[in-house]
């Protein structure tokens, strides 16, 4: 038997015990509070310059540094080089006007000329009708023979463009297309600077004239894209009568082509790729690559600079062991495009060893040693599964580390979808997807977009042979 004693100690210690088990389920609930608080604060942290977030949702974003004192004057800075305009050629030029001088303005003495020292203004002016109205009237005609009325035909050009010629057609297609105009705000431009009013419906037809003339410049594209080597391919969304469509981007290097779908899946790869294709594609590392790459065999390129952002984010967290595994990573990174940053100064043999070297020192660090914690292990296994669609860019010429070029080129899609709030029917997603492509395009090979938007539609107008995108 045992003493009262030894009995209160008993029931002490199960009494402390049964304390502790409670005090030890309490923390590991407060230790689960933590972990899901630092994974919230972690994502509430995450901006444009360390995840693969656009720059539009950075919603508070901190204030510039100042570089220097701060104490620099407004305006041109002593040593800037003058920037002036180049004057119009003589032949560019519609009138000339001299202006002279009889006396001297100062005491009325006579004066002599002096050459080579004239001050001239080149002035341009709009002249008050910027517009020509033609009327063509077709003589009409009775056959005795038939029993009917015969009208004598329009040239092609008046036949399609009837109200609206060529030219004012592309002037309004420039406007809505390039500078995000809306329909009102053209009526209003035409009406108060033009001096022609155009009913809404009226513009909508001349918008589709305008479709209709880049049709065949836009699937010359299209049939091409599927035989580059190399591409750059981005996606973002795009609204239509409270739909959810997305805008694909495909850049290649002398042209870039949009494509509106209405999903995010790999289903538009292969609608416009095709099963075999057999280039290199540049893109970030969206689920979509990843199955086109793993279904058909393509070889990827993953966007570097998206990486950088996610060894960013992941060198910032509070977690210790995983912020130096992210810092590492960054330090391999930096070594790596510094021997690719002075590749000039390296011969070829030397330059594909160092770049090498530093993508092996890069995977050394990404797949050993790594942190116990999720955010680590996830980037870890990218790497296990696509290291070597991270540095394809070592050994294959003509594609780049980034998906910079197809960022650039969707970023003039995201203003225009922020502005026009998106489109309204099919015929306005084909021409979204044209009037882009021919900006972008004309863009990157140095063109004229409003020539070029000139010569389509008057080439359509005209039944004559239409221009291409393909090259100037």
């Amino acid at each position: 038997m045992t003493s009262k004693t030894e009995q209160f100690y008993i029931q002490h210690i199960a009494e402390l015990e049964k304390q502790l088990k409670q005090r030890d389920e309490h923390i590991a609930i407060l230790e689960k509070q933590v972990a899901e608080l630092t994974d919230k604060v972690a994502k509430l942290s995450k901006n444009s310059s360390n995840s693969s977030k656009p720059p539009s949702s950075d919603i508070v974003k901190p204030p510039r540094k100042k570089k220097g004192n701060g104490s620099r004057n407004i305006g041109g800075q002593p040593g800037h080089t003058k920037h002036e305009r180049t004057p119009f050629a003589t032949e560019e030029i519609d009138e000339f006007q001299i202006h002279t001088l009889d006396v001297c303005p100062d005491c009325g003495g006579k004066l002599q000329e002096v050459e080579n020292s004239s001050r001239v203004v080149q002035q341009i002016e709009v002249v008050k009708k910027p517009i020509h109205i033609e009327q063509h009237t077709g003589l009409c005609y009775w056959c005795e023979h038939c029993q009917k009325f015969h009208y004598a035909p329009m040239p092609a050009h008046i036949e399609k463009g009837q109200l609206i010629g060529p030219r004012l057609t592309a002037i309004v297609a420039y406007m809505k297309g390039a500078c995000h105009c809306s329909f009102s705000t053209i009526r209003k431009f035409l009406r108060d600077v033009v001096g022609i009013t155009i009913s809404r419906g009226q513009l909508s037809k001349l918008i589709q004239k305008s479709s209709a003339a880049f049709g065949q410049a836009y699937n010359e594209l299209l049939e091409y894209l599927p035989y580059e080597t190399t591409l750059n391919v981005d996606e973002t969304g795009h609204k239509e009568n409270k739909k959810r469509f997305w805008t694909w981007c495909f850049r290649a290097d002398t042209y870039t082509l949009f494509k509106i779908a209405d999903t995010r899946g790999s289903k538009v790869l292969i609608d416009v790729l095709g099963e075999d294709f057999a280039g290199v594609i540049g893109c970030d590392y969206f689920s979509a690559y990843r199955k086109y790459m793993k279904d058909f065999d393509v070889l990827v390129q993953f966007c570097i600079a998206h990486l950088i952002r996610e060894l960013k984010y992941l060198a910032g967290l509070t977690d210790k062991a995983t912020a130096n595994y992210g810092q590492k990573l960054l330090d391999a990174m930096r070594d790596m495009f510094s021997v690719f940053h002075n590749a000039e100064e390296l011969t070829a043999s030397s330059f594909a060893k160092a770049m090498e070297e530093s993508r092996k020192a890069f995977l050394n660090i990404a797949l050993n040693n790594v942190p116990d914690s999720r955010q680590a292990h996830n980037l870890a296994n990218h790497f296990r599964k696509h290291g070597d669609a991270y540095f394809r860019f070592i050994t294959t010429p003509g594609i780049g580390p980034t998906n910079n070029l197809a960022e650039q080129a969707i970023r003039f899609v995201v203003i225009d979808r922020y502005i026009t709030q998106g489109t309204r029917s099919e015929n306005g997603r084909l021409w979204s997807e044209r009037i882009w492509t021919v900006l972008a395009t004309c863009s990157s090979q140095g063109r004229n977009a409003f020539d070029f938007i000139c010569q389509s539609i008057q080439a359509h107008f005209s039944d004559q042979p239409l221009p291409s995108l393909l090259g100037p």
